[in-house]
C-alpha cells in the first residue's frame, strides 16, 4: 500500500514539475554558403548564418531595416559628412578569447579596403582615405568625400569586424563577437552554432541553433511536415503554403525583402548593347505570369532597383509593359533576328522556375534560350566573378545597391558615364531630401536605359513552429538574427 502511494506521488510530481524550456533551433536553408567569411564572399548564404549571430559591424540593421548601434555604441559626423568618430563599446570579446579594441577596426577596415582584398562589396569602402585608433575605444574615420550613406555601408555583413589571429580561417572556422559561436560545419548538410558565454550583450534564449541545407522544394515541404525543422524563415515551396497554413503546427510568415529579382543582362555584349534590344527583351516578358508560374502568386512586380517599400520608391513598371507586338517591332528596328542568348540559371527555384518561362515569353518574339542551370559555386564564378553570359536571373538583395551599375568591372558592365557621375553626387550628398531625389532620379535612368529586365520583388515566405517567436518578418539583408528568437512554450 505504502509503496502504491509512493509512487502515486512521485508520478504526480513528474505531471506537475515545469517543463523543461526548449533552447535549441534547427533552420532550413535552401543554399549552403560556399565560405562562412562574410568579408569574402558575395552568396547571401553566409549572410543568412552569420549577420549577427556570429559576426557584428560597427551599425547593424534593425528587422525593420533602421540603423543600430552595433560594436560602436554611438557615432559623431564632423567636417559636412566627411569624419566619423565611432565610439566602440567596451568589455567586448572575440570568440577565441582575443579582447576587441579600436586596433582591430582599423585591421578589418584596412583588409576590406586593401588593393588585393577580395571582399566582393569592395566599393563599401572606396570613400575611406585613413583610419586610426583615437584610443581604445575610439576609431576616427577619415573619407574622401562626404558620404551621408557611411553608417549605412558600415551595417552591411561585408563589413564586419574580424579578429587579426584568426581572419585568415574565417572561410571554415569563422571567429567574431557575436552571441553565438561556430560550432560545427558538416559540408553538404549543416551549420551548427552555439551560445557565447563571454557575449557582452543580452544573452540569446537558445543555447544552440543547427542550419540544415535543403534545396529540394519537395524535401524542405517533407521535412516542416515531418518537424524535422523547427523553422524555414526564406521557404522555397510556396505552392505548399496553403497546407502549411491550415496545420496548427506551424505558422506562415509573409514579409518583404531587399530581393530585387530581375532578368540581369550582359551590356557589353552585342546586340545587347543596343537598348532596343533591352527594350524588347524587357517588354517579352509578362511580370505577373513570371510571379504566378515562378512563386505562386507571392511577389510584386518591379521595374526599377528599389523596393516597394523603400519611401523612396519609384513605380517604373509602366516604362516596360508586356507588349510581346512592340518587341517585335523593336528587334527588326535594330536588325536583329534568329537571336539565341544564353541563359544561366541558379538554384533559387525563383531562378529555374522563372527561367522556363522567362525563355517560352522570349521564343514568342523571336528571342531563343539555350539554358544552362548552374550550382551556386559555378553560377559565382562564370556569371558574377567571369561576367561569361547573356542573360541570367537572380534576386539582388543586398539594400541600397544602385551603384552596382556604376562598377565599370561589375557583371552587369552597364557603368554608363552620367549614371557614375549621378552616384558620385549621391555618393556626396548628406541632406536627406538631396539624397531621396537622386534615389529617385537614378531609378528613371536605369528604367529609361533597360539595362536589366526588372521582373519582381521578392516576398519572403517563411514557415516556422507555432511556438516560435522572434524570426525576421521581412527581410532588409540577408540574415537570420536568432538574438531575439525563443520558445513560448
Amino acid at each position: 500500500m505504502i509503496r502504491r502511494l509512493l509512487t502515486t506521488v512521485a508520478m504526480l510530481g513528474a505531471l506537475c514539475a515545469p517543463a523543461l524550456a526548449r533552447d535549441t533551433i534547427t533552420l532550413g536553408m535552401v543554399l549552403e554558403p560556399p565560405t562562412l567569411d562574410p568579408t569574402a564572399g558575395a552568396a547571401a548564404a553566409i549572410d543568412e548564418i552569420t549577420y549577427s549571430n556570429l559576426f557584428e559591424g560597427l551599425t547593424k540593421f534593425g528587422p525593420d531595416g533602421s540603423i543600430q548601434p552595433g560594436l560602436a555604441e554611438r557615432w559623431d559626423v564632423t567636417e559636412g559628412g566627411r569624419v566619423y568618430d565611432f565610439h566602440l563599446r567596451a568589455g567586448v570579446k572575440f570568440h577565441d578569447g582575443a579582447d576587441f579594441a579600436a586596433d582591430d577596426v582599423v585591421f578589418s577596415l584596412d583588409r576590406a579596403r586593401a588593393e588585393g582584398s577580395v571582399n566582393a562589396q569592395k566599393a563599401l569602402f572606396e570613400g575611406i582615405e585613413t583610419v586610426t585608433a583615437v584610443s581604445p575605444t575610439q576609431v576616427r574615420v577619415t573619407l574622401k568625400a562626404p558620404d551621408g550613406a557611411f553608417p549605412f555601408k558600415m551595417a552591411w555583413g561585408d563589413a564586419v569586424i574580424v579578429d587579426p589571429a584568426s581572419a585568415d580561417g574565417n572561410a571554415t572556422k569563422p571567429v567574431g563577437t557575436g552571441p553565438f559561436a561556430f560550432q560545427d560545419w558538416r559540408q553538404g548538410d549543416r551549420v551548427t552554432i552555439a551560445a557565447f558565454p563571454g557575449y557582452w550583450g543580452a544573452k540569446p534564449a537558445l543555447a544552440q541553433a543547427t542550419f540544415r541545407f535543403i534545396a529540394d522544394p519537395t524535401a524542405a515541404f517533407a521535412a516542416m511536415m515531418a518537424e524535422d525543422v523547427d523553422a524555414f524563415p526564406n521557404y522555397p515551396a510556396p505552392e505548399t503554403l496553403d497546407v502549411l497554413k491550415a496545420d496548427p503546427r506551424f505558422k506562415v510568415i509573409v514579409g518583404t525583402t531587399e530581393g530585387e529579382t530581375m532578368l540581369s543582362i550582359n551590356n557589353a555584349k552585342a546586340p545587347l548593347d543596343d537598348v532596343r534590344v533591352r527594350k524588347a527583351i524587357a517588354l517579352a516578358l509578362d511580370r505577373q505570369e513570371i510571379i504566378e508560374g515562378a512563386m505562386f502568386g507571392y511577389g510584386t512586380p518591379i521595374g526599377s532597383h528599389t523596393p516597394p517599400h523603400s519611401p523612396d520608391y519609384v513605380d517604373e513598371t509602366a516604362k516596360s509593359p508586356h507588349d510581346p507586338e512592340q518587341a517585335k517591332a523593336l528587334l527588326k528596328e535594330a536588325r536583329v533576328s534568329d537571336l539565341r542568348l544564353r541563359l544561366a540559371l541558379p538554384p533559387p527555384p525563383y531562378a529555374r522556375r522563372g527561367g522556363e518561362i522567362v525563355a517560352a515569353e522570349l521564343r514568342a518574339v523571336g528571342i531563343e534560350t539555350e539554358i544552362t542551370n548552374m550550382e551556386w559555386a559555378q553560377w559565382l564564378e562564370t556569371v558574377f566573378n567571369g561576367g561569361d553570359f547573356d542573360l541570367t536571373i537572380i534576386s539582388h538583395v543586398e539594400p541600397m545597391d544602385l551603384d552596382i551599375y556604376a562598377r565599370p568591372d561589375y557583371y552587369i558592365h552597364y557603368a554608363k558615364p552620367d549614371y557614375v557621375a549621378l552616384m558620385d553626387k549621391l555618393k556626396a550628398a548628406v541632406d536627406p531630401a538631396e539624397r531621396s531625389a537622386l534615389v529617385k532620379q537614378a531609378q528613371a535612368a536605369l528604367a529609361d536605359d533597360y539595362v536589366v529586365a526588372w521582373l519582381f520583388q521578392l516576398a519572403k515566405t517563411g514557415v516556422a513552429n507555432a511556438s516560435i517567436e522572434g524570426l525576421w518578418e521581412n527581410s532588409p539583408t540577408p540574415a537570420n538574427d536568432l538574438t531575439a528568437v525563443r520558445w513560448t512554450e
